[in-house]
């Protein structure tokens, strides 16, 4: 295949890439743009964008409020009790002002939760919020105010500091940097990537195999030492059409390699060994059944992966994205307000975002890589007539991963304002985020990305309080047995030995399902002492082991996502 054939089959004008069946886009800047070949770290931001405007208030449900949450939106909420599908409470050791529960099909994140890989930021929006989509989603790439109009996105200008000072696109790839700064999922070249003065562009191909052998037919570039697309003519060069023209055609030339590159990666590195959910498992309209996020974050985890330590790429930002949040109406089904459209989407999140973190514990990344979701707006408090709710302000954010600091920041939202007020500006997660998980210097991240203090700032009337937030570890440490042990915790039997009984005391965070047996040496189950649902709180069992013969024993304690293992010894 010729050279030239390949570049009409590539569509320089507009090019997605995919891998495994998912559109990707590459990030390219102009001459102008300064990047150096390697970054300062190996960690990896990956931010979940919830297309639409995602209804918060039936994601994190108020606890303290749930009464006034009900009132408000009688035909859509989460029951509470007395239901089989009901609001799942997260942690019940929160401050009251604090408690929140999860829709019903969100227990996979109930799970990520207890493990610390979670926490909740409440009431995250932007001063003025007009709950336009397409400004809403402008703005928050953009990483500016309502007023502001940037050209640039904030990871792009975050990328432009963190790679200096090399200059791209002449110097890139290279033997330190071979791969894409960032990479989006998707077909839409979004503002978040941009640099100052820069147009981001892409390669596109339908999957892996087709793009290798197209790539391998590619005659007279390589193996003739010709390049078969000739070049502007030599009077050209100084003018700024010819330089123009040599731009395009260095950016086709660095799509090329980009995209061998991925697809090497791609190929070395195996399948996943964990099962990602497909489609929802309950009723729903057919559009919502198939989960869009699971080819997205598998696509993730194999590219950091490559096949081994240092093989992986060194990418530093992926952007994936799920539609159909903008719930106007039918967001549940009016027989269960637990089930519908907003249902799947829920289970969705939960049940990929467990997936996506088991994946990457199991191919070892689980230290490098941090989840961050982000929505245009939420959706007011009052529900509408159709079974739905419109354009609002403020939403929580959530972020998953072994690096974040685990817990709830903020307090429940007054049930009885029309929309959701907006605790923190949403410039404040990313100025946290880039401080302690990318580790960029505080000055750049004010000066040069946000242009604006977001850290240690003073409070701006009606725009939140600017403050450090306890969102992530600079150094992964043991905090988050801590913040386990404090929630689940199986204590000590006494007295131990035991000669007639025993008492196991428990402690768990939440209203679930509790398994608590006795143990052989082998592993064997001889006695199973409890298996029912416990209220949240901290529980005693008496256990008669008069029937026991002498020896070792191990009691176990099981909730639905958390074990723990002790031993008991009898004497007589």
């Amino acid at each position: 295949m010729k050279r030239r054939n390949f570049i009409k089959k590539l569509s320089l004008a507009a090019v997605p890439f995919t891998l495994g069946g998912i559109p990707i886009k590459l990030m390219a800047e102009n001459s102008l743009t300064r990047m150096a070949g390697q970054s300062t770290n190996d960690r990896v931001l990956v931010i979940l964008q919830l297309h639409g405007g995602n209804d918060g208030l039936n994601s994190i449900i108020p606890v303290e409020a749930y009464d006034e949450y009900y009132r408000w939106r009688a035909n859509i909420a989460i029951p509470a009790k007395n239901s089989a599908r009901k609001m799942i409470l997260l942690d019940n050791t929160l401050p009251s002002d604090a408690q929140v529960g999860l829709h019903p099909d969100m227990l996979a994140m109930k799970d990520l939760y207890d493990r610390g890989r979670m926490t909740v930021v409440q009431g995250v929006s932007y001063k003025n919020n007009n709950g336009s989509h397409f400004r809403g989603r402008d703005i928050s790439f953009m990483g500016g105010g309502f007023d502001d109009y940037f050209s640039s996105g904030w990871v792009g200008r975050y990328l432009q500091q963190e790679f200096a000072p090399k200059q791209y696109p002449d110097e890139f790839p290279n033997a330190e940097m071979e791969d894409p700064l960032a990479i989006e999922m998707g077909s839409d070249v979004s503002l978040i990537f941009h640099q100052q003065g820069n147009i981001p562009t892409s390669i596109s191909i339908n999957n892996p195999e087709s793009f290798a052998q197209l790539v391998g037919e590619l005659e007279g570039f390589t193996d003739q030492g010709i390049d078969p697309r000739g070049k502007p003519p030599v009077a050209l060069d100084n003018s700024p059409y010819g330089k123009e023209l040599n731009w395009i055609l260095g950016l086709e030339d660095k799509s090329q390699d980009y995209a061998e590159r991925l697809n090497e990666v791609y190929q070395n590195a195996p399948a996943s060994s964990v099962t990602y959910p497909e489609n929802y498992p309950f009723n729903a309209p057919r559009g919502s059944m198939r989960n869009r996020l699971t080819p997205q974050l598998q696509l993730i985890a194999r590219l950091l992966d490559g096949g081994g330590a240092g093989l992986g790429v060194k990418t530093k930002v992926f952007l994936v994205k799920l539609g159909g949040f903008d719930t106007h109406a039918e967001q549940v089904e009016s027989y269960d307000p637990t089930m519908g459209q907003h249902a799947a989407l829920m289970y969705h999140i939960a049940s990929a975002m467990k997936a996506f973190q088991d994946d990457l514990k199991a191919r070892g990344l689980e230290d490098r890589v941090l989840t961050v979701t982000t929505s245009e707006f939420g959706r007011r408090v009052r529900a509408n007539g159709s079974y739905g709710t419109d354009h609002g302000t403020g939403a929580p954010v959530m972020i998953f991963g072994k690096g974040v600091q685990p817990g709830v920041v903020g307090k429940v939202p007054n049930m009885n304002l029309e929309n959701v007020e907006m605790q923190y500006d949403y410039r404040q997660i990313y100025a946290n985020l880039l401080r302690d998980w990318m580790l960029v210097d505080e000055n750049k991240i004010n000066n040069d990305i946000f242009f604006k203090d977001f850290l240690n700032g003073p409070k701006e009337e009606g725009a939140g309080n600017y403050e450090p937030l306890p969102l992530a570890q600079q150094v992964i440490s043991g905090v988050n047995d801590n913040f386990i042990s404090s929630r689940f915790n199986l204590e000590n039997c006494y007295p131990n030995p035991a000669r007639e009984h025993t008492t196991i005391r428990f402690t768990i965070n939440a209203t679930q399902m509790v398994s608590l047996s006795l143990k052989d040496l082998q592993g064997r189950t001889i006695k199973s002492v409890l298996a029912e649902e416990k209220p949240e709180g901290t529980h005693e069992v008496v256990i008669n082991v008069t029937s026991l013969p002498p020896g070792t024993y191990f009691y176990q304690l099981k909730t639905g996502f958390l074990q723990e293992t002790k031993k008991l010894i009898v004497i007589r």
